[in-house]
């Protein structure tokens, strides 16, 4: 059997553990950073708080996160009859940037998630809010449909005001639907990581939740390189595998972002063997992907795509190095007089998948039978995950987007 065959033929099943709904935590605790972190480093499990992450982090090693900022993407608008249709902005159609549709003033268009379609038979769908002491009313038109998700056309009637404006004033956090509860107040600051500034996200890297201010001056003042990079977690994260074997389960695309300065300090580290860990899934991701873009450019220096797809990993035989690999990349955005790597990313990481950038990561505890479980499972061992969830299941660890931590480390 293949690799590609293995991978595949891995049961989703096999994977699974119990979670009552009292070890989900519905919300953070007061003080991010006294959460409890499980640390399994070396192929030794202890535990600590979440404070401990500067000391316990490879002596000056890179630390990555995700700056993504999650938006207000859930919007309800009201029907004359009573009904309540929702609208889940998912991806940006036109303009086909997550930059510039937040700053248009007058139209866009974006993938979105409809709720209680049914009741939409036809029409527009309207909204007025105050900004600034002036009435707004933004519309919805439904355009095409694209699988489970509909090209929603929103129009308004003010040129000055921007989409970003309306989002804020008129849209809620998506909170986790595995919270089972209503977005609260609190979730505008809790749902966000203290370093977050790009918008994009419909899900916030949850693992980057834990950190302070104060802890993130504490790395500084141990040596630790501090680097960002940008994921747009899309609603798929919570999409749970639903075949019986992992082959038949489709990811979804993510928008990522690199800029040139990080992938040349990256190629260094990989030179000088500095210890690279990752702060969340999200990360780990986009920087495992870097390889994959390495490699296509190995082939093709001057590729016009550059996705990263599903299964590439175990169909592509990896015939050059990660330092090579991200040094391709530089050469590419330096002969395109590029700043920032501009992607999207499919990127399945399952037990079989063979880590190439990353040295440790720090991430929560996931969903079974999620894709995000299988992730953990081939960084740490695929007869070792079971063990540390059994732990923290035994120890009171708490667990989803506001719960508890991991760091790994290897």
């Amino acid at each position: 059997m293949t690799d590609i065959e293995q991978v595949r033929n891995l049961r989703i099943n096999d994977y699974n553990y119990p979670l009552p709904d009292e070890r989900i935590a519905k919300h953070p605790l007061a003080e991010r950073e006294q959460c409890k972190l499980l640390i399994y480093s070396h192929n030794q499990l202890s535990e600590g708080h979440f404070y401990d992450v500067p000391q316990l982090l490879p002596q000056g090693c890179m630390l990555v996160y995700n700056n993504t900022r999650v938006i207000n993407a859930r919007l309800r608008f009201r029907k004359a009859t009573g009904s309540t249709i929702e609208i889940f902005c998912l991806e940006p159609v036109a303009p086909h940037d997550y930059q510039l549709i937040f700053q248009t003033t007058d139209t866009c268009t974006w993938l979105c998630l409809v709720g209680n379609s049914k009741r939409w038979k036809e029409g527009a769908l309207e909204q007025t809010v105050d900004i600034d002491g002036r009435q707004v009313t933004l519309s919805a038109t439904r355009g095409e449909r694209r699988g489970n998700s509909w090209e929603i056309i929103f129009t308004w009637d003010a040129q000055d005001v921007t989409f970003a404006s309306l989002l804020t004033a008129l849209g809620e956090i998506p909170i986790p639907p595995y919270l089972n509860r209503n977005t609260e107040e609190s979730d505008l600051t809790d749902y966000q990581t203290v370093y977050s500034h790009i918008d994009g996200s419909v899900a916030a890297p949850t693992a980057g939740l834990h950190f302070t201010d104060e802890l993130l001056a504490e790395c500084d003042n141990r040596g630790i390189t501090r680097r960002e990079l940008t994921l747009h977690v899309g609603a798929g994260t919570f999409q749970p595998v639903k075949s019986e074997n992992i082959g038949e389960h489709e990811m979804h695309y993510e928008f990522i972002a690199v800029e040139r300065s990080l992938l040349a300090e990256l190629v260094h580290a990989l030179a000088t063997k500095q210890p690279i860990v990752a702060v969340g899934t999200t990360s780990v991701r986009t920087l495992e992907s870097l390889y994959y873009v390495g490699q296509m450019l190995e082939v093709n220096p001057d590729a016009d795509d550059l996705t990263v797809t599903q299964w590439m990993p175990y169909t592509t035989p990896c015939q050059i190095s990660a330092q090579q690999a991200l040094q391709n990349i530089v050469d590419y955005l330096d002969r395109h007089h590029l700043s920032t790597l501009m992607g999207n990313t499919q990127l399945m990481i399952a037990p079989g998948f063979q880590y190439r950038i990353i040295n440790g990561m720090i991430t929560n505890f996931h969903q079974p039978q999620s894709t995000l479980l299988l992730l953990v499972a081939a960084f740490v061992g695929n007869d070792n995950w079971r063990s540390l969830y059994d732990y923290a299941l035994a120890h009171d660890f708490r667990f989803l987007s506001y719960g508890d931590a991991c760091l790994f480390l290897k």
